[in-house]
């Protein structure tokens, strides 16, 4: 056995069987490339699922985790300690908001907006008690927990962890007259993501997000983002809802706020709204932690530069013209996307999304597949345009196309 095959035998031994990676053990990485254990390089169009906006090891961002690690890593939120009330006020003002609610993870910080959702509803808005309402999208990804997975249109998530709690209305994404009827005087949220990631990256209609907007003020709900892997550059904005100049009640951040380095996350909202909590109402042991305050106060300060936004938004014009034109070979049945994030369907005749992306993690590439005959291309904001080039060279060459048929040259 191969060095590769003997760790993912000790891995599936020991290891509750959750997923199903790609067969690749990766052992170093830097920038927009990891190397194996075997010492095979790959170009990673994946990115953590936007976890690595900044690609592997920036320099930036090691140094800010060292020089934090030197000091102290966590107090609990027992305690205050000195990077927390910097971390809140800068990203407050990134978002145009007031107050933060700092979590580790996306799907905990999902579920803080619902609980955030319920209880202004209740403090606020004046719903009877146990009486709120959240609508949700169909065909959505919020995380995993008992709560989100309950409203989920993927049996896959669904099968065997019920019951789910109630209080969630399903309408399918981007139709507004449906979400329109599906409001009442009791729904107190619509949660949100402005671009659905793991369905596909699917962009809604032009015009969608503002009359979802629109909507939520004449229903005196909340509208909540989930930006957890649109937000923070991804789609060549700070924030995807940015698209279309709209601004949310309350932002759900995660992946990029860590840097690829901690898990990180936050809820962003006014004072009317975060303000509705009271001391052990809600919290977390490690959510704003001094570690993942240094990270994060990095990523802000590196998004305020504007540099990785105008990337994404580059580079992804040229991503998506060149993917326009597989499109046109009959070998791509779709694509989508915004900025540097893009979903590509592949015809039947030319295998699964998973046989793809096999196929070119053999030539050097990583990416993953998502419903079958759908992979996504994602790759870290530092990706320059030489090795993005050469990445969709090697999908042209997986489809039979002329020009990347084979692997020599890899950067």
């Amino acid at each position: 056995m191969t060095l590769t095959e003997r760790l993912i035998a000790a891995a599936d031994a020991h290891g509750a069987p959750t997923y199903s990676p790609l067969p690749v053990v990766v052992a170093t990485a830097d920038g927009a490339w990891m190397t194996d254990v075997e010492g095979r390089r790959y170009l990673d169009l994946l990115a953590g699922y936007s976890a690595l906006n900044f690609g592997h090891g920036h320099r930036r961002l090691i140094d800010a985790a060292k020089a934090q690690l030197e000091r102290v890593t966590l107090t609990s939120r027992a305690f205050h300690h000195d990077r927390f009330a910097a971390f809140c006020a800068e990203l407050a003002e990134l978002c145009g908001m007031e107050m933060v609610l700092p979590m580790n993870t996306g799907a905990e910080a999902v579920e803080t907006a619902l609980k955030t959702a319920r209880k202004w509803g209740y403090r606020v808005k004046g719903v009877p008690d146990g009486r709120a309402r959240i609508v949700v999208a169909a065909d959505n990804f919020h995380g995993r927990t008992t709560t989100v997975v309950g409203f989920s249109a993927d049996s896959r998530a669904r099968a065997d962890f019920g019951p789910f709690t109630p209080g969630f209305d399903i309408v399918p994404y981007g139709d507004a007259g449906a979400l329109r009827a599906a409001l009442t005087d009791e729904t107190v949220a619509v949660l949100l993501e402005p671009v659905q990631g793991e369905a596909g990256v699917v962009v809604p209609p032009a015009g969608y997000l503002a009359e979802v907007r629109a909507l939520t003020r004449e229903w005196n709900a909340l509208f909540v983002a989930d930006e957890v892997q649109s937000g923070l550059g991804r789609t060549g904005r700070t924030f995807a809802c940015e698209h279309e100049d709209v601004v949310p009640d309350v932002y759900v951040l995660g992946k990029a706020l860590g840097g690829g380095i901690v898990p990180v996350s936050a809820v962003v909202s006014s004072r009317e709204v975060l303000g509705v909590f009271r001391p052990g109402e809600h919290g977390s042991t490690f959510g704003g932690n001094p570690l993942a305050c240094a990270v994060a106060l990095e990523v802000i300060a590196m998004l305020r530069t504007g540099e990785y936004q105008r990337r994404a938004a580059e580079l992804g014009a040229h991503l998506h013209r060149e993917l326009g034109v597989l499109a046109g070979t009959g070998r791509v049945t779709g694509v989508r996307g915004r900025g540097l994030w893009a979903g590509v369907d592949i015809a039947p005749a030319y295998g699964t999304g998973r046989e793809v992306c096999e196929q070119l993690m053999d030539r050097g590439v990583l990416v993953k597949d998502t419903h079958g005959p759908t992979i996504r291309i994602a790759p870290p904001l530092v990706i320059g345009k030489e090795d993005l080039d050469w990445g969709l060279a090697q999908l042209r060459g997986v489809l039979g196309l002329r020009r990347g048929a084979g692997t020599q040259g890899v950067p």
